[in-house]
């Protein structure tokens, strides 16, 4: 049988706050919540996963308009999986496509790092500039998949 939780519990489990996750319930986030007679949220383990994704999906760049859209779909049912698959898979791309620019501005800065690491270890400036290395380095593969 489920067990009911309470906020505190959910904040406990998942390293956010009650005001995040009163905050993500009042913008319409968290589908499902329930009050018991005294007007407390009652949670279950669904909310912790829903909440986790809701998390991810937020640090990777989805905008709550967003956000609310997909929870909105989702509290629909199977009626909206193609909906639902194809926000994500867009929101997908976006984040594969934000990966792949970090990724290539992560080997700049560890260039200039090591010029300086160099460069201090040396007590002379390197004669191959941060940007000469980035370019003479094998070009890596980022991540495909979250």
């Amino acid at each position: 049988m489920a067990r009911d939780l309470r906020i505190g519990e959910v904040a406990s489990r998942t390293g956010r706050s009650i005001h995040t996750i009163r905050w993500y319930e009042a913008q319409g986030l968290i589908p499902g919540v329930v009050r018991d007679r005294g007007g407390r949220r009652i949670f279950g383990e669904y909310h912790v996963g829903w909440l986790d994704l809701m998390e991810r999906l937020r640090c990777t760049g989805m905008s709550v308009k967003q956000m609310r859209e997909y929870t909105a779909l989702a509290s629909q049912g199977a009626v909206t999986l193609n909906e639902r698959h194809a926000l994500l898979a867009g929101h997908q791309r976006r984040v594969q496509e934000n990966i792949r620019s970090w990724a290539a501005a992560l080997a700049l800065i560890e260039a200039k790092v090591e010029f300086y690491e160099e460069w201090i270890a040396s007590g002379q400036r390197p004669g191959v500039s941060p940007h000469q290395r980035v370019k003479a380095a094998p070009a890596r593969s980022p991540a495909r998949r979250l």
